[in-house]
């Protein structure tokens, strides 16, 4: 199944690279590798978030985003434009920006889901219920200010909230390229300590698993790959499930080797196969971000009906 989506990755690729391709080619290969990477790198860091929070958090309906990552962000984008107005917004320094979001969004994982994740109070529908409760403290307090800037600057706003894989900050590729590597290379040395916490808090424990230090730092990678994410192309807030419902079901195992690999080729085969689809097949009637996030949705909707998911 690994090799086949690995082929089915391919595929997606090179039909990407070359479908539809005319002039000249150093220009083309360029200007889509660009876009190319980016889309790989958000849908391996969402993939992987997903997965390694359903880990931590013991349920497979969970995501970062669903969870007030994605309201934070906004309200962070909100906050910056309402205080400083859009034309300083647009004029930051793009690096400096992404290393400030990414640290309040660190700081937030750590702060919050880790004092409940490894604290006594362990209960998974408290936790489900203070995250959709600061999701919707976030947006009160971002819509809340969106009435009250210039319209001018909402427009600006509005580009910055809502997820688009046509425009891409070329400036944070490389920047995001390093954090993403980096934290997947962290991932990579606790394959075997994940596949000890998806046995549950007390088994990890009894087999000498710092549970609460080791769910910190699984919260603060989930962070990183995040923050990498939405500064690249905004918030997606259902695709992470999306992607590793469908590797959980095609793989059938419960090892993190192959679970995150299978996962991260789901995502790059469903933005590189639907971006393609959309440019080529569709002369970009559609924004691939509303796409999945209505599959994703659907998938989120069966999952919280289906019995045996808590």
């Amino acid at each position: 199944m690994l090799l086949a989506l690995t082929a089915l990755a391919l595929l997606a690729i090179g039909l990407f690279m070359t479908l539809g391709a005319r002039g000249s080619w150093a220009f083309v290969l360029s200007y889509r590798g660009t876009k190319l990477a980016a889309i790989v790198l958000v849908g391996h860091a969402i993939a992987v978030s997903t997965v390694l929070f359903q880990t931590i958090s013991a349920n497979r309906i969970l995501t970062p985003s669903i969870m007030g990552f994605d309201w934070l962000y906004r309200l962070l984008q909100t906050a910056l434009v309402f205080s400083a107005g859009a034309a300083f917004t647009v004029t930051i320094d793009s690096v400096l920006l992404f290393a400030v979001e990414t640290a309040i969004l660190v700081g937030f994982a750590c702060l919050l889901y880790g004092t409940l994740l490894s604290s006594h109070a362990r209960d998974i529908h408290r936790l489900l219920l203070i995250g959709f409760v600061l999701g919707v403290l976030f947006r009160s307090l971002a819509e809340l200010m969106q009435r009250l800037i210039d319209p001018n600057d909402f427009v600006v706003l509005q580009d910055l909230m809502f997820a688009s894989f046509n425009t891409v900050d070329v400036s944070l590729l490389g920047v995001a390229a390093l954090v993403i590597g980096a934290a997947t290379l962290a991932t990579a040395r606790l394959l075997p300590t994940l596949d000890v916490l998806a046995l549950g808090r007390d088994t990890a424990i009894s087999l000498g698993i710092a549970h609460r230090r080791t769910t910190l730092l699984v919260l603060a990678l989930c962070a990183l790959f995040v923050a990498v994410s939405t500064a690249l192309v905004g918030p997606v807030t259902f695709f992470g499930l999306l992607v590793a419902s469908l590797a959980r079901s095609l793989v059938g195992s419960r090892r993190h080797a192959v679970m995150l690999l299978a996962a991260s080729l789901c995502a790059v085969i469903a933005l590189v196969g639907g971006q393609t689809i959309l440019e080529r097949g569709l002369g970009y009637n559609s924004a691939l971000g509303m796409v999945v996030e209505f599959a994703g949705g659907i998938v989120f909707l069966a999952l919280l009906l289906k019995k045996g998911t808590a």
